[in-house]
């Protein structure tokens, strides 16, 4: 089964990462470089995607006769997903497994973020709807 795993976090804490040192932003990218290859030779990757920063949000409506109408940006958003991963695997013990080490990821200093991963289901299918 597939489920996303979703790295969100508060914007103050993503501001926050711009003032890393240069040490500190080099080894959380080899950590996530070195995580979604370890996913892919695992068999477990489907797919991965960093996300543009919330200032570049836009929330989109249909207008009345189908015109997009946008809304945003919104500075005062508290919470925004930053990244995501897709994995396949047999159980949603193994995604929660593959995301806590997703939270590992190095902070300044070296120590462990612990940032929240989101994990969920994805309904790829009616059948897993049920209709």
């Amino acid at each position: 089964m597939k489920y996303i795993l979703m790295m969100a976090g508060k914007r103050s804490e993503f501001e926050q990462y711009a003032t890393w040192s240069k040490k500190d932003l080099q080894a959380n990218v080899i950590f996530m470089r070195a995580f979604s290859k370890e996913l892919k030779d695992s068999g477990v990757f489907v797919s991965t995607e960093e996300l543009g920063w919330p200032s570049e949000a836009k929330l989109v409506r249909a207008g009345t006769h189908g015109e997009p109408i946008t809304d945003g940006v919104f500075p005062e958003s508290k919470e925004f997903l930053a990244g995501y991963w897709i994995v396949d695997v047999e159980s949603a013990g193994e995604a929660y497994k593959i995301a806590a080490r997703a939270s590992q990821a190095p902070g300044p200093g070296g120590k462990p973020s612990n940032m929240p991963i989101e994990v969920r289901p994805v309904l790829s299918s009616h059948a897993d709807l049920g209709v």
